[in-house]
């Protein structure tokens, strides 16, 4: 005889269900006038830092392509027979956004913590 099937779920699915089922309204909290100053410059500040990372991530998704089109000669070059250019491009952005990301986290760890 077959076993029954029984669904099997993690206590954080079984509790984000169960928070959908509330019926009230979720309510951001309530600050201090003071804390509000200090979350507003931490967020000033945040966000001048993140200004130089999202030109370097324009310049590598719209770079990368424009690099490769300069040097068409690339395509005629394969690597395990791919494209070298068709490699770049799959292969090379991912990698530096990650280390982007990383240093842009970084950077707005430390405007947190000067701002403490």
């Amino acid at each position: 005889m077959p076993s029954r099937r029984v669904a099997v779920t993690s206590p954080q699915t079984r509790l984000a269900h169960a928070r959908r089922r509330v019926l009230t309204a979720w309510r951001p909290p309530v600050l201090d006038p003071s804390d509000v100053q200090h979350a507003m410059r931490i967020y000033t500040a945040q966000r001048r830092r993140a200004f130089l990372p999202l030109i370097l991530l324009v310049l590598l998704l719209l770079g990368l392509p424009a690099l490769l089109a300069a040097f068409p000669g690339l395509d005629e070059v394969r690597l395990l027979g791919i494209p070298v250019s068709w490699l770049a491009m799959a292969t090379l952005p991912y990698p530096l956004m990650v280390a982007l990301a990383a240093w842009q986290l970084r950077r707005a760890e430390q405007a947190e913590d000067d701002q403490a």
